[in-house]
């Protein structure tokens, strides 16, 4: 008799689209780590292919988007890959702590960040 593969026992394919430096990019790493997933991080700033890649295969230009044994997560927080991958027994729930905030925008972003400095023309 053959055994039925589960979450524990089978890594998931994933392809991940994301900035370097991002907290919403960092969000879906740590969260990959967390169940030790193996993945494929596709960096979408340096790569302009890379980048039209993620607009095709997702319809929309947010990121991050992260495909899941062929599932397409469009402009996702780590909070909600996670969610997902519970919901579809992609992973079993665990009580690791992630190593980076899971649902967190990136630093320029965020609440109270300044604003960067508006364009100065000379005449």
């Amino acid at each position: 008799m053959t055994a039925t593969p589960t979450a524990t026992t089978t890594k998931p394919t994933i392809i991940a689209w994301l900035k370097p430096s991002c907290g919403w990019s960092n969000g879906v790493r740590a969260v990959l780590r967390k169940y030790d997933l193996p993945f494929e991080d596709r960096d979408i700033i340096n790569n302009p292919a890379v980048r039209e890649e993620m607009i095709i295969k997702s319809g929309q230009m947010l990121s991050p988007c992260v495909e899941i044994n062929g599932r397409m997560l469009a402009d996702v927080s780590g909070e909600e890959v996670e969610r997902w991958m519970l919901a579809n027994g992609v992973v079993s729930e665990n009580s690791r702590t992630p190593d980076a905030p899971i649902n967190q925008p990136c630093a320029h972003e965020m609440p109270g960040a300044t604003a960067p400095s508006p364009l100065a023309f000379r005449r």
